[in-house]
């Protein structure tokens, strides 16, 4: 049976949650291996949204065991809301489990990051200031990291804050002129957050191998995107993390020969949120428009995104980054009716054109798209069920996009619905459950 890996390929937003979820209802197991509350994954149906920042997407089917693994971070605060948000809608929880080794953001590193952007002023990175480069950053350091099973144990949890705590109330207040946070309001914000949270954590590495080796169904899936990947994407301005294919085995201990397929999610045009480079970025009103009309804001934050047309340069790197198997293409709906899309299908920088991203990240603030321009699609195909129901330019670009990427598109997304899912010939061999 498959165990299939969901990559966002851009910078994120690209609808990964909606495929996690399309998936999910055909799988044994659905794994989020990467980030923390900085996701939104969003899942919508029954006229019902959705948003996913730590629990996995597939939390909407019953039979699907759902597994938070070992290389997130997580709030416990932030958890429980979520918790209770799902249970007030009815979301059965009796499948969800947490890792006993995942990190715990604490109350410092929130104060921390906040003052970091503060006096980064201009050369800010653009986090989602919930504490999740200061919580990985305390992994590294590991002396001063607090995880989901040391929150559990109050013994261990009251002899490991007082000295870390000390350590960053000397930070807050000597480098940022912060007010220190007092000792037992930490630990009394623990311990009620410890007990909502103590019937999910466990030992999530043998739940997952024994499910693997009893080849179960299972989807990861990744939060963020390849070009936030702390190590291939455009460092510094990038996640925490690692999104891509591989950080599927980093964040949950299962080994790369248990993984089948790695399944690329992009969209139709592009986005990021925060600093840092973006090539085909557009301004004014062609912004505004493609904004206003895919509906780009945060999940998380509620940041309007930055917007922008598909950059070939980056899907090629993040497909051969990712191994992908194929591709899934969304929101082609937003798309409709512009007279022309545009592929960017290199760079110009100092004169010299560049087809593949190159591996000084910052010369992308000096890259000049070079565009190529596609005839647009009209009329609303929101309804559309089939491959056969969309427009030939359509087709037109979806064979572009997959020579883009050397992979072959195996889901087109017509919008955010479930039934607004078409899965292509190339689809329904490799995903054949989902054609049943």
């Amino acid at each position: 049976m498959p165990a299939i890996v969901v990559v966002g390929m851009q910078w994120g937003d690209e609808a990964k949650g909606k495929i996690v979820d399309v998936l999910s209802r055909h799988m044994d197991v659905c794994v989020r291996y990467n980030g923390g509350p900085n996701a939104g994954h969003k899942v919508v149906f029954d006229e019902q949204t959705h948003v996913h920042h730590v629990i996995p997407a597939g939390i909407h089917n019953p039979g699907t065991l759902c597994l938070v693994c070992d290389g997130l971070v997580i709030d416990p605060k932030e958890l429980s809301v979520e918790i209770d948000g799902l249970r007030k809608r009815g979301v059965r929880l009796d499948n969800l489990h947490i890792s006993q080794s995942a990190h715990v953001i604490m109350p410092w590193h929130k104060m921390v990051e906040r003052a970091e952007e503060t006096k980064l002023a201009e050369g800010k990175i653009g986090t989602t200031l919930r504490g999740i480069g200061p919580c990985y950053a305390d992994k590294a350091r590991r002396w001063s990291a607090v995880r989901m099973g040391d929150l559990v144990n109050l013994d261990v949890l009251r002899t490991k804050v007082p000295p870390i705590l000390q350590h960053y109330n000397a930070m807050l207040a000597c480098v940022y002129g912060a007010e220190p946070l007092e000792l037992d309001a930490v630990l009394a914000e623990c311990e009620t957050y410890a007990k909502e949270l103590a019937p999910y954590i466990g030992d999530t590495q043998a739940l997952l191998q024994d499910a693997v080796d009893a080849g179960k169904r299972t989807v990861f899936e990744g939060s963020q995107g390849t070009m936030l990947d702390l190590d291939q994407g455009t460092f510094p301005f990038v996640s925490s993390s690692h999104p891509i294919a591989g950080g599927a085995c980093l964040g949950t201990g299962v080994g790369p020969r248990d993984i089948n397929e790695v399944i690329g999610v992009v969209k139709a045009y592009t986005s990021r949120v925060g600093e840092g480079p973006f090539p085909t970025e557009l301004h004014g009103d062609a912004a505004s428009n493609l904004r206003e009309k895919g509906r780009e804001y945060g999940s998380t934050t509620g940041r309007p995104r930055r917007v922008g047309w598909l950059d070939a340069p980056c899907l090629s790197f993040a497909a051969r980054v990712n191994s992908v198997s194929a591709i899934t293409l969304q929101s082609v709906d937003v798309l409709s009716d512009f007279p022309t899309v545009k592929i960017c299908r290199a760079y110009r920088i100092n004169g010299r054109e560049y087809t593949r991203l190159p591996s000084d990240r910052s010369l992308l603030n000096q890259a000049e798209p070079v565009f190529e321009e596609f005839e647009g699609w009209t009329g609303d195909i929101t309804g559309a069920k089939s491959m056969a129901d969309l427009p030939a330019s359509l087709h037109s670009y979806v064979a572009t996009v997959e020579k883009v990427v050397s992979a072959p598109v195996a889901i087109v997304s017509v919008g955010p619905g479930r039934d607004q899912t078409i899965l292509t010939d190339a689809g329904k061999k490799l995903l054949p459950f989902l054609s049943v």
